[in-house]
């Protein structure tokens, strides 16, 4: 059987990860395929530009029709980034029948479904596993490994910059805008971190996973999300002292056909596994009717981890070619999309607040509480060096998310109230 085509749209550090895969495991994929893959352009912005892989000039191009309206090419891959440009470039590559692979999250989470449609349209396959957590096979387990099972739950890691930056300021004690440098100096983070440390990345693959995991189409301003910029090394202290530890956390459950997808700093009992997991390694915690708790962990990103993803995708794609079923596994979200309301949405949360040093301040913020039906797990109360206050730190027991709001709104209104410091979703339980 004659070699089969790739076309490349980006050479970047996950390009060049993929050619090196493609070049170095050539044995075993022509083995799985049954015949012999070659990348035949590749879309690049500069021509001259220095690569770490050796790649034959006459394969580069700086025009994007060269690789999407070329005959011989079967498959392309998507490694380019961006959204608008690249949603029509991978639009008129599904209109011309040429199957696509990308790991592009912010296109899919944004226009996944338009992609999809056409995609079905045209019998082409659109794979995106490289486009949530990198090197896990998050999607393929939802899709595959897991597709007899209702899944109920997913949290986790699913941003290797954030967890990066918690890490070191948990384990080191060191500020924000101090760990933010050395990210950005390791490479773990961009210039503009926005995306990354204000949760948006995160808020994205949530929206993948929510989509692919409860069959329903969710977008991404159905995410309530929260970044990790306001937390402070007394906000890592105190959960520490109260047996949690601080993580970015995406999560989507659902219940009664209704669903929650949020992303925000979260404390985590200490015995969680998601707890463990530290550095820029990310990790998907995925709970099932039948299957119980499962957990993929794994590198978030990084070259050789992502592209790792991009080719098992391509060798779907190429399997299926092989068989002639292009474009069958594609399925449309089975359920209308149900999003719970605040009321309906519960947790525990860790309150800290500053508070006028005096009698009956305590019973006043407690009556607050009361009056919702929320009690106090944890509670620890500390002076502070501005004179006059005092540091309230509290752990509710499980409370609905509209009864919270409301109790945040009336602790403002309340006069012995100087301050509200910081307030965190807390899932499991810390220190008895």
């Amino acid at each position: 059987m004659e070699a089969i085509s790739i076309g490349l749209l980006g050479l970047g550090t996950v390009g060049t990860g993929v050619v090196k895969i493609i070049e170095d495991h050539q044995d075993k994929l022509m083995h799985q395929i049954g015949c012999p893959i070659k990348i035949n352009k590749v879309l690049v912005k500069d021509l001259t530009k220095e690569r770490a892989v050796k790649i034959a000039p006459e394969m580069l191009t700086t025009n994007a029709k060269d690789v999407i309206d070329n005959p011989e090419i079967d498959v392309i891959i998507e490694v380019m980034g961006g959204v608008d440009e690249t949603r029509n470039y991978l639009l008129q590559a599904l209109k011309n029948k040429k199957h696509v692979v990308t790991a592009n999250k912010d296109l899919m989470a944004l226009y996944g479904s338009e992609l999809l449609s056409v995609a079905i349209e045209n019998s082409c396959d659109l794979f995106y596993e490289a486009s949530v957590a990198g090197g896990i096979p998050i999607l393929r387990s939802l899709v595959d490994g897991l597709s007899s099972d209702h899944i109920t739950k997913m949290m986790g890691i699913v941003n290797g910059t954030t967890n990066f930056i918690l890490t070191k300021m948990t384990k080191q004690g060191s500020a924000y805008e101090e760990v933010l440098k050395e990210a950005q100096r390791l490479g773990y983070a961009e210039t503009d971190p926005t995306s990354d440390v204000e949760g948006l990345d995160a808020a994205r693959k949530m929206v993948i996973l929510a989509t692919l995991g409860f069959s329903m189409k969710i977008d991404l301003d159905d995410v309530r999300v929260q970044g990790i910029t306001n937390i402070s090394e007394e906000d890592l202290q105190y959960a520490k002292q109260l047996g949690y530890t601080m993580k970015l956390i995406g999560m989507a459950q659902i219940e009664d056909d209704k669903v929650e997808v949020s992303v925000q700093p979260t404390l985590l009992g200490e015995t969680h596994p998601l707890a463990a997991v530290n550095n820029e390694y990310n990790a998907v915690y995925v709970y099932g009717e039948a299957v119980g708790e499962t957990m993929f962990y794994g590198p978030g990103a990084g070259s050789l981890p992502t592209a790792t993803s991009i080719v098992s995708d391509l060798v779907v794609v190429l399997k299926n070619l092989v068989l002639g079923v292009n474009g069958k596994s594609i399925i449309s979200p089975q359920f209308e999309k149900r999003m719970k309301e605040p009321n309906e949405i519960r947790s525990k949360y860790f309150l800290r607040l500053h508070v006028i040093d005096e009698v009956g301040v305590f019973a006043n913020i407690t009556s607050i509480f009361t009056n919702h039906g929320v009690s106090f797990e944890k509670i620890l109360q500390l002076p502070v060096k501005e004179k006059g206050l005092s540091e309230l730190v509290v752990v509710t027991h499980s409370t609905s998310l509209k009864d919270y709001e409301e109790i945040l709104v009336e602790l403002e209104d309340l006069s012995s109230v100087h301050h509200i410091k910081s307030s965190y979703r807390v899932e499991g339980n810390g220190h008895s």
